[in-house]
């Protein structure tokens, strides 16, 4: 497995220019629905011309059919409020240190189906704050999943229990998470690498869908096998951006809240840390409105060879008012058998 440096001044030169007729990145793109929330975070969206803007941070994650790449990124201000209305000259990339060979479609604010796994820390040490996480994790899926989307439950201590498989009906899910209890030691590395694995590394699904976990637990590990970093690689196999909503609301950090931090920024992803456990309500509100607020770029990459090696990933906004955050890269597929 080869790594490349991707350097900064080698991306200005570097603007995404369509070199193929644009086509749309899959059908189901086009067949994703339209977030509805009842509930809306503080901040709403803006544009380029400064109308009103959410309050998230961008998210990223890569799709990989044989020698495309379908990455979707979002874009906020200084200030976290989303960016709507930018085009593809807006955006400069390389793939393994090299522009792109060509880019075959660019989508504003796409909504391809989700696939999203909650992952409830279920160990001893999270019990006193166990109901309010449940009725969190419930609403939060009310919200999120729409006609498309579809999502599954599961609980982890020192192994996994998968209380609901994917499904688009919210009332399983519910039974699932209230059939969960907690108790007992913490194997979150472990526990991480299987799902990824399990469930979200080979979905059986015809078209494009962004996968994603979101991790509520303190962070702490004290019975995995797996190390840190071979759940994180696991999860960029498997193409899944995961959010993370710290349990420790005590008034200083720990070190698994720094453990979230590496894990969901490494994927892609954002870790929350509320301050009261009420708290945890409103990282579940920001998770859905950052996976409804995103771009599509989609791209054939320069010198790409299926051999199961990690390509990088820089994506940047020509404009330095605006940030972009991408996933670091991902991983080539390997050589037919």
């Amino acid at each position: 497995m080869t790594f490349a440096l991707l350097l900064p001044v080698a991306f200005a030169a570097a603007p995404l220019r369509a070199q193929a007729k644009p086509t749309p990145p899959t059908a189901s793109a086009a067949a994703a629905p339209q977030t509805s929330s009842a509930q809306q975070s503080p901040a709403s969206r803006t544009t380029p011309q400064g109308q009103p803007a959410s309050q998230e941070e961008p998210i990223t994650t890569i799709k990989v059919q044989v020698n495309e790449v379908n990455l979707i990124f979002t874009v906020t201000d200084k200030k976290g409020r989303f960016i709507t209305g930018l085009q593809r000259q807006n955006f400069g990339l390389l793939d393994d240190g090299r522009p792109p060979e060509a880019v075959l479609g660019f989508t504003q604010q796409t909504n391809l189906p989700l696939r999203v796994g909650i992952m409830l820390d279920t160990s001893s040490s999270i019990r006193q704050r166990f109901q309010f996480e449940q009725d969190s994790a419930i609403e939060f899926l009310l919200q999120v999943l729409h006609l498309n989307d579809k999502a599954f439950v599961e609980g982890f201590d020192i192994s996994t229990d998968v209380a609901q498989g994917f499904t688009n009906n919210v009332d399983l899910l519910n039974q699932g998470i209230r059939k969960l209890r907690p108790g007992g030691g913490t194997a979150l590395y472990d526990s991480l690498y299987k799902t990824c694995r399990d469930q979200m590394l080979d979905l059986p699904e015809p078209g494009s869908v962004r996968r994603a976990l979101i991790l509520v637990s303190d962070g702490d590990d004290n019975y995995s096998r797996a190390q840190e970093s071979d759940a994180i690689k696991m999860c960029q196999r498997a193409n899944t951006i995961v959010y993370a909503i710290s349990t420790n609301v005590s008034p200083s950090r720990d070190k698994g809240d720094d453990v979230l931090k590496a894990i969901s920024e490494a994927t892609g992803g954002q870790a929350f840390y509320p301050t009261k456990i009420e708290d945890v309500a409103v990282g579940f509100r920001n998770i859905e409105q950052e996976l409804r607020s995103q771009y599509s770029l989609v791209y054939r990459p320069a010198d790409f060879r299926q051999d199961g090696s990690f390509r990088t990933i820089y994506l940047q906004a020509l404009d330095p008012r605006y940030h972009v955050r991408a996933q670091k890269g991902y991983f080539a597929p390997k050589p037919p058998q």
